[in-house]
């Protein structure tokens, strides 16, 4: 079987493009947030890092969880299953769990004086945490709408949202953190004030938008609740843990000096960019792959995993050549600052090794996904990056004074047996599957 079908790539990108633009979008936030801390200083971006890098960890939870619910409503259509019942019970899940995740970030900030940051360092990391509590309402319920129709294969809409969205982000972080028009200068605090406003405007765009383009009758369902959870909860675990593992440096190392927080979020805002479209594909995946799952058909199944990882690795490879040739040129766009550009560019060199193994991991957690086997993806997660990529950082960072270099190698060490994990098992469930799903053809006729 050939690993490059047009046909398979073009639907891929079809539904794809769309959602890497959003994931870019998406990305490109982070990107403004870290360009303008970047240019007002030094010691800001170490706070911004430190706070997104935590906040990001436990938002990841509810995120995970809502993730599951495009795969999910995939299998319900490919298996001629009504879906647009499900709105409602979406919208409420998401704000729920929105409730939830305000709950625990408004409850983690006084702990933050426990870790040891310097005072002024702690002062900031707690008022963006503090802001960056109530924009949770707005990301949830962006990512729960935005998988809703991703199910329908809509994408254009909630993904372009993504991309303007950037523009208020970028003129709003201006506006509040140097004080333009009559606002006073926030500093730190005005990012995480135009995060939260610009996460609130989208979803409700959003959700302006579905309302309009549906007639949605009001529906409950808890047996949807209990396949979201089941589904949703190793996935949730596992995006939770990766998140951890590449967070923790910025968490620990803060501790060290502030700058290598702040080295690390340059980073992995390039890295971050670079993964958005194995993301984009990722996603792709589980819903053409949840399709023909529920719809068992195993031949257009398998030619999308093919097709899928082929192109993903094409990527990445272009993007590893781009890391390792122009690492000063991509850290000198968010600071000036010799002592952080010399920190970063040995980094980068060693970021751009394990590309490979970085969208590999994605394209897999997508095929997982799609096939509702989510569960292992889990645990291969905890082995990886929970056991593997802490300890070793841990290590290498502090112990043998390796500091952000050595905990990046720990994460690419992990990143490479996460792969080969994913991809053994994979096989076998392949192998089961082709001999179900032909079988069950067999009978039929």
């Amino acid at each position: 079987m050939k690993i490059f079908e047009k046909k398979y790539i073009s639907e891929l990108f079809h539904l794809a493009l769309p959602i890497i633009m959003g994931n870019l979008g998406m990305t490109l936030l982070g990107i403004i947030d870290c360009f303008v801390g970047g240019r007002y200083s030094t010691e800001g971006l170490a706070a911004i890092s430190i706070a997104t890098s935590i906040h990001a960890t436990v938002m990841m939870f509810g995120i995970g969880l809502t993730v599951s619910i495009s795969p999910l409503l995939s299998n319900f259509r490919g298996a001629k299953i009504g879906t647009k019942k499900y709105f409602f019970p979406t919208v409420k899940f998401a704000l729920f769990m929105a409730f939830i995740l305000m709950l625990v970030t408004l409850a983690y900030i006084p702990l933050l004086g426990y870790i040891g940051y310097e005072q002024q360092l702690l002062k900031d990391v707690q008022t963006f945490t503090f802001i960056l509590a109530f924009s949770v309402f707005g990301i949830e319920l962006n990512v729960a709408l935005k998988e809703f129709l991703q199910s329908y294969e809509i994408v254009f809409l909630p993904n372009l949202l993504m991309i303007l969205s950037s523009i208020l982000n970028l003129v709003l972080n201006f506006i509040f953190v140097f004080g333009l028009y009559g606002f006073p200068s926030m500093g730190v605090a005005g990012i995480a004030l135009a995060t939260t406003i610009v996460r609130t405007v989208i979803a409700l765009i959003l959700l302006g938008f579905c309302l309009w383009k549906f007639k949605f009758k009001d529906f409950s369902d808890f047996g949807y609740y209990k396949q979201i959870f089941k589904i949703g909860l190793p996935i949730s675990a596992a995006v939770m843990i990766e998140f951890l593992a590449f967070n923790y440096i910025a968490i620990i190392l803060g501790r060290v000096s502030g700058e290598y927080a702040a080295a690390h979020n340059i980073i992995l805002v390039v890295s971050s960019t670079m993964f958005m479209i194995p993301m984009g594909i990722s996603n792709a995946l589980a819903v053409k792959i949840g399709y023909a799952n529920g719809a068992q058909n195993y031949s257009e199944l398998v030619k999308y995993i093919k097709n899928g990882i082929g192109v993903t690795m094409s990527f990445m490879t272009f993007a590893a050549f781009i890391l390792f040739m122009f690492p000063r040129q991509l850290a000198a766009v968010f600071t000036s600052d010799e002592n952080l550009i010399g920190l970063i560019v040995p980094v980068m060199v060693l970021v751009a090794a394990f590309q490979m193994t970085d969208g590999l991991q994605s394209a897999l957690a997508g095929i997982y996904k799609g096939l509702k086997k989510t569960a292992f993806v889990m645990i291969a997660n905890v082995i990886a990056y929970l056991i593997i990529s802490i300890s070793l950082g841990t290590y290498w960072g502090l112990y043998k004074e390796m500091y952000l270099f050595g905990c990046w190698a720990a994460i690419g060490c992990s990143s490479m047996l996460l792969c080969s994990i994913l991809t053994i098992v994979l096989y076998f469930i392949l192998k089961r599957l082709k001999f179900e799903m032909e079988g069950a053809e067999k009978f039929q006729n």
